[in-house]
């Protein structure tokens, strides 16, 4: 149980990174652009095929789990563990960017 929460707030924290950033835009424009920077680079680089199409589809598509799952012939659950295991890794990738 300790491992999925220790996942999950590293998620949190790139969430909360991100909209501590935001926020301060004004004066964090250019850190907010070179984090923008660096996740397109680490999408690219990190992720595996499959969880960049899963990416795109959730994020950049608005597409719900079910519906990706659907698409791509796949178990809702597994379409879950491949957007959780891309968060973990583009996180990994970016927590040191700033």
């Amino acid at each position: 149980m300790e491992t999925i929460r220790s996942r999950n707030d590293g998620i949190d924290r790139l969430a909360g990174m991100a909209a501590w950033i935001r926020e301060n835009q004004g004066d964090n424009g250019e850190q907010m652009a070179r984090l923008r920077r660096n996740l397109r680079k680490a999408r690219q680089q990190e992720l595996t095929p499959r969880q960049r199409e899963m990416v795109r589809l959730y994020y950049d598509e608005g597409m719900t789990m079910p519906q990706i799952g659907e698409l791509l012939g796949v178990n809702r659950s597994t379409v879950s563990r491949t957007l959780r295991r891309a968060k973990n890794r583009l996180y990994r990738c970016l927590r040191y960017s700033l």
